[in-house]
């Protein structure tokens, strides 16, 4: 007898934001929860992740590894890697702190080198790692001490001898260490520490290439690298941004497509929620959204696709409303599709606070306009302003799910 294939259905609901029912359920079982995904978000959803860690512990956390400032940048240009930065910091966000050794290894991993110290001593604090004699490695209680080290050591023995300590965060040199004992593949030691220290999700980079951000300005000057564009380490970008792509050179700007691997085409794929969150918008979130096969994967889905604005100011949002930043998201997605997909495949909702945030009323016609969604819940509190409280913002993305 043949076996009919299951047939495929859309289903829509009526949801209640906040839903205290749903969250309920969720919090009394997070191990079994909810698949949110989550494009890119940087240091901007750290707190976010931190608390739904207390609803589920099955959230998709997708990062780019475009990073070329700070102590990111001296790995990736003594190695040829992806940036780690941001992958740490997710990583340790959504680790359990109740687990046995966690907050020892949270203090290591955000320790960075004196940026004033000479080299003698920074390679002397080094192998003072390696060797286990560091006061913070000692705290650290085994098996998870010996693996550090070990990763260290990774990194030490393949490190050149012209590198530059100062100011290296000690997370990075562990997850740097990792990659190359890897076969230079982020995935098995992103996969190892998840494992250690009780991480209640999934973290993984957009794609596991070395690749850098290009950004066409509409002033017609051209920007190579993403320490370039968030005005953190240089001064913020003098003119709106045209478009945004990659190229595999640091130096000259040739356009890139890489191709997502099956492993993050799964997660995707596989999402309850795709979420667009806060964060840098051009750097952490469109980023993340350039490789080939993102735009199809999430077009594959009936899941809600959500979209949350930054509330307050963005550096790299020169001359973007609202309605503007919303189409821009728009465009990314439909760009990177390969066959002909309606808009609401790839994005429904948009998720803000109107008052909190003051948003006018013409500007949610505007993205109503657009063809979606706004879903006005109260967001923003008198502590948290002008940012989003991070417990209304995960409890209504549960909400949704």
């Amino acid at each position: 007898m043949c076996k009919e294939p299951p047939t495929r259905v859309r289903v829509t609901r009526a949801a209640t934001v906040p839903d205290p029912v749903r969250l309920a359920r969720y919090r009394h079982a997070p191990e079994i929860g909810t698949r949110i995904l989550f494009f890119g978000g940087g240091s901007g959803l750290r707190g976010v992740s931190r608390t739904l860690i207390q609803y589920t512990h099955q959230s998709r956390h997708i990062i780019t590894p475009f990073d070329s400032g700070g102590s990111s940048a001296k790995l990736r240009r003594a190695f040829r890697m992806p940036a780690v930065g941001d992958l740490r910091n997710r990583l340790l966000a959504l680790a359990d702190t109740s687990v046995l050794g966690n907050a020892e290894i949270y203090r290591l991993f955000a320790y960075r080198f004196p940026d004033e110290a000479e080299d003698d001593e920074l390679r002397g604090g080094l192998d003072a790692i390696v060797r286990g004699t560091d006061a913070r490695v000692r705290q650290i209680p085994e098996p998870l001490r010996s693996i550090v080290r070990r990763h260290v050591g990774f990194f030490r023995d393949a490190m050149p001898p012209s590198f530059d300590l100062r100011g290296a965060n000690i997370g990075n040199l562990v997850l740097a260490g990792g990659y190359l004992n890897q076969g230079r593949k982020l995935a098995p030691v992103l996969y190892l520490f998840s494992r250690l220290v009780e991480v209640r999700g999934v973290v993984r980079p957009v794609v596991d290439r070395n690749l850098h951000l290009v950004a066409e300005l509409a002033n017609g000057r051209t920007v190579i690298g993403q320490h370039e564009m968030t005005g953190t380490e240089r001064s913020p970008l003098e003119s709106p941004v045209r478009r945004l792509y990659l190229s595999r050179s640091r130096t000259r700007a040739r356009e890139y497509r890489p191709k997502i691997g099956e492993a993050v085409d799964e997660l995707i794929r596989s999402a309850d929620l795709i979420c667009y969150p806060v964060g840098s918008f051009y750097t952490s979130l469109i980023a993340t959204l350039l490789p080939l096969g993102v735009s199809d994967a999430i077009a594959s889905t009936d899941v809600p696709k959500v979209y949350v604005p930054n509330p307050s100011h963005d550096p790299e949002e020169i001359e973007l409303g609202l309605a503007d930043k919303v189409a821009t998201v728009q465009r990314y997605l439909k760009d990177g599709t390969t066959r002909r997909v309606d808009s609401d495949q790839l994005l429904q909702l948009v998720l803000l606070d109107s008052r909190g945030a003051a948003v006018p009323k013409t500007t949610i016609r505007s993205i109503e306009r657009l063809g979606l969604q706004v879903v006005d819940v109260p967001l923003v509190t008198a502590e948290s302003r002008p940012y989003l409280d991070d417990r209304l913002l995960a409890e209504a993305l549960l909400s949704l799910a």
